[in-house]
């Protein structure tokens, strides 16, 4: 008596709410529930990139030490590069800065590409591209948004070093039109570049290593260039490395524009290289990125 009083009773607490009380919610109002509005029609490519690259913005803003790289970084780059080899190179600091300022202005934002593959492997360590990943927008937009706030970046980078250019006696010779193109090229490419380490963020294991697989890579690119010196005063073995160095044509087609004798071929290699880069590690990186 007792053992069916017991399953009377077991059978009853377990019986569902709904059952016990005698409702049962019918369609319409667990749509009404869950659904209240129509659902919001998915994101354009280039609304769910803006949103992402306002996303990195916001974080400049509460974290504006990630700024330093870009206004400290180039002040000392320009201040310590002018007054310790102008003199000796070109006899007069004033002269030196009208070659050396375009090449520490490609430098300066080329070394800075970097800490884009620094912060997308940052936010897979901390999990954030997991939820990335379920969202239902276009796959590449969180990528292109991390490249769009680096974008700023870039371009606070360059108008730091040409006011401080202005303020030292650099004048340039291709005028206002003239160094908004080299500015806007050099950001372009920087773009292209930076999916370089887009790709080495999402293949390497710590930010670490991703810085010191891009130091490795940026300081002879950028060191054995026409960015200090002219390539003519080098050895031959040496010339003909800095010949083909990717930065040494970027140099070349910036410091063309700001000087008012740019080459067509100098521009046309980089509009070539920044395609190329962007179809190749772009591509590279989205790959890695479905499979992390």
């Amino acid at each position: 008596m007792s053992t069916a009083t017991e399953t009377t009773t077991t059978g009853a607490e377990q019986a569902p709410p709904e059952a016990a009380d005698g409702f049962e919610p019918d369609r319409a109002t667990l749509a009404a529930v869950l659904a209240p509005g129509q659902r919001p029609p998915r994101p354009s490519p280039l609304a769910a990139s803006a949103a992402f690259g306002w996303r990195a913005m916001l974080k400049i803003k509460h974290v504006p030490e990630q700024l330093f790289d870009v206004t400290v970084f180039p002040i000392m780059m320009t201040l310590m590069f002018t007054y310790l080899f102008g003199g000796a190179l070109a006899g007069s600091t004033s002269e030196y800065l009208q070659f050396l300022l375009p090449g520490i202005m490609v430098m300066s934002v080329v070394m800075t590409t970097m800490y884009t593959g620094v912060a997308v492997n940052t936010d897979i360590a901390k999990g954030v591209f997991d939820r990335f990943r379920t969202l239902p927008v276009w796959r590449p937009s969180a990528m292109v948004g991390y490249l769009l706030g680096d974008m700023f970046r870039y371009s606070m980078a360059s108008v730091v070093i040409l006011l401080l250019g202005l303020a030292l006696g650099y004048r340039p010779d291709g005028g206002p039109v003239g160094v908004v193109l080299a500015i806007l090229l050099l950001v372009g490419f920087s773009f292209a570049f930076s999916w370089v380490w887009t790709m080495f963020g999402l293949l390497l294991r710590s930010e670490k290593s991703v810085m010191g697989v891009s130091m490795m890579v940026l300081f002879p690119a950028t060191f054995l260039s026409n960015i200090m010196v002219s390539p003519d005063t080098m050895p031959g073995w040496l010339q003909a490395f800095v010949d083909v160095n990717p930065v040494t044509r970027v140099v070349a087609a910036v410091r063309g524009l700001m000087d008012g004798n740019v080459e067509g071929s100098e521009l046309a290699w980089v509009f070539v290289a920044s395609a190329l880069l962007i179809a190749v590690f772009g591509t590279l990186t989205m790959r890695l990125y479905n499979r992390k």
